[in-house]
Order: C-alpha cells, then structure tokens, then sequence
C-alpha cells in the first residue's frame, strides 16, 4: 500500500473519530484542561515522599545547602500544584459548584494549606507504621530496607496522604494517588478507609481494602486478604452507607482471608487463619481457622491416591 493511500485513510479515520466525540457521552468530554493531571499528582506524591522521609529520598532538581530551605521549596511546589489541582476538581462537589473561579481558588487554596499542616501528624503515624513492619517481620534486615523497599509501607503511605485528602472532601484527587499506588503494589487501599497506628502490611499482593473500613492499631494483615463488601449490587444506593468490616486492635489476618460486610466486627486480638471466609462479627480473642481440610497425593498410576486431613493442631495456622 501506497503513502499515498496510507495518508488518505488516516486522514478518513480521523474525520469518522471526530465525529464520533460530537455525542454527549462522558467519554465525548473535550476540555482536557479543565481536569485533574494525573502526571502532576503522582508528581506531588514524590515530593511528598521527600517530606516525610527526608533523610531517604531526594529531589535532583534542587541545589540547596540547608534542610530549611530545601524543605520550604518542596512546601511552596506542592503547594502550587495542590491547589491549582483541587481547583480543578473542587467543582466535582456540589457544595462548590456555583463558585466562580476565584471563589474556588480560594477553597483549594485553604484546603492546600490544611492538609500541608497535617503533614506532622502523618509522619507520627507513618513512624509507627515502619516500627511496625519491622517489628512484624523477621526478614526485616533493619527500618531503612522497609522504607526503601517494601511495598506495603509505600501503599499506606500513599493511603495516609490521601485520606487527609479524603476527609478534607477533596474530589478525585485521593482516589488518583491510591490507584497509582495500587498499580505499583498491587494493594488496593480506598482513601475512606480509616486506619489507626502500627498498621502492617506483609507481602501485600491482592489485599483490597474497601471505603467505610476501619481499622484499629497494630493489626498485621497479608496478602490476599479481602476487607470488603457482602454485596454491591445495589451500587449507587449503597453510597455513604458502611459496607465493609471493622477490624479492632491487635487483630492479625493471615493469607487469602475475606471478611465482608458493614455489621461484622472482628474483635481485638482476634487472629483469622488463612483462606477463612467471615461475614459475621468475631469476638475478642478468638482464632478464626478452617477445619477438616484434605489433602490429596496422586504420584502415578502404580500408586492409589492418598487423602490426608489436616489436624486441629494450632502449629499450621501460623505458616505463611
């Protein structure tokens, strides 16, 4: 085939296309500047990142001689980029829909402003998070390879910043920074989950973390582990209600576990053996595990096949 004919067809293509964005469909939408930029928020996370580890990570871009001054830049560019984003999206919220632009200038520019102030708090907490995971995991050489390295500590980092967001009634740009993290990790955190101290995840592979849960300190969950919905079929009339589990202090929830649904409780110093399947409230101290799994050997045809039960010991609840 031809440039010629090559060139022709394109240039048909791109007129059918054009005129396929003149419908009225969300996907029709034209205004590219009128949205959140996904690059410029995954931007400011880095920057972030910077924030609460300084003695961990750097900016390249910047050439400063003391840690005020090289702190106060990062302040004054994430500053900038926050509001001009929630500026963006404040709209989204029907409370800031009448705003004209300067009106919603200046509630992205105070609601930029409290959550940089919250920044000390978050550093408390993501403190006792890195203590957590060393603490928790005996692969752990020292505090510095978990914040370096591990992906459990970067996607509740992100979920800590994003929360703050969250409940600030910032619009899109919380869920944005969580699904980045998602797609890096593989741990899906939604920012309305309210997670308290100590919170360690190990490995992290899978683990899905549903909008109303709450979570209370040092609890240790794996991967796989499901803390979801019993059902969202009902989907937007299930808005604002709480669908997702409670999970109270001290609880450890081993691999491939689910626990679904807003009334279930699982009580402090529960421990919830892997694969378990919960939909109804654990009380305080129990451990959760699956009786009277089989086992079964098939080696060839020169030898039957062998069923074994696990035992009721305690000892296989604890492998990982």
């Amino acid at each position: 085939m031809c440039d010629e004919t090559i060139s022709q067809r394109v240039s048909e293509i791109t007129d059918k296309i054009l005129s396929d964005y003149s419908g009225e469909r969300t996907i029709d939408g034209s205004c590219p500047f009128d949205q959140p930029d996904k690059k410029i928020i995954i931007d400011m996370l880095g920057k972030l990142q910077i924030i609460v580890f300084p003695g961990h990570f750097k900016n390249y871009n910047y050439k400063v001689y003391t840690q005020r001054s090289g702190l106060s830049m990062l302040l004054e560019d994430v500053m900038f980029n926050l509001k001009k984003q929630i500026s963006l999206v404040i709209g989204f919220d029907e409370r800031y829909a009448p705003f004209d632009n300067e009106a919603k200038n200046d509630v992205a520019a105070e609601l930029a402003l409290e959550f940089l102030d919250k920044i000390p708090s978050i550093r408390e907490y993501i403190e006792t998070d890195v203590q957590a995971a060393f603490d928790g995991d005996p692969a752990a050489f020292n505090k510095d390879e978990i914040i370096y390295s591990y992906p459990g500590l970067y996607a509740i980092f992100v979920n800590r910043i994003a929360h703050e967001l969250w409940l600030l009634g910032v619009p899109m740009l919380p869920r944005i920074m969580t699904e980045h993290a998602h797609s890096l990790t593989g741990i899906d955190i939604h920012p309305g989950a309210t997670i308290g101290k100590y919170f360690f995840i190990d490995h992290g592979t899978g683990i899905v973390i549903g909008e109303t849960t709450e979570i209370g300190d040092n609890v240790k969950i794996y991967q796989g582990v499901t803390l979801g919905a019993l059902s969202t079929r009902g989907g937007q009339s299930l808005r604002n209600k709480k669908r997702h589990p409670t999970i109270m202090d001290n609880v450890t929830i081993y691999s491939g576990a689910s626990i679904l649904g807003g009334d279930t409780v699982i009580g402090r110093d529960v421990v919830i053996g892997g694969n378990a399947f919960i939909t109804k409230s654990i009380a305080a101290g129990a451990k959760v595990s699956i009786k009277n799994q089989e086992l079964r050997y098939n080696y060839d045809s020169a030898h039957p096949v062998e069923q074994c039960e696990v035992g009721d010991g305690n000892d296989w609840f604890y492998v990982i």
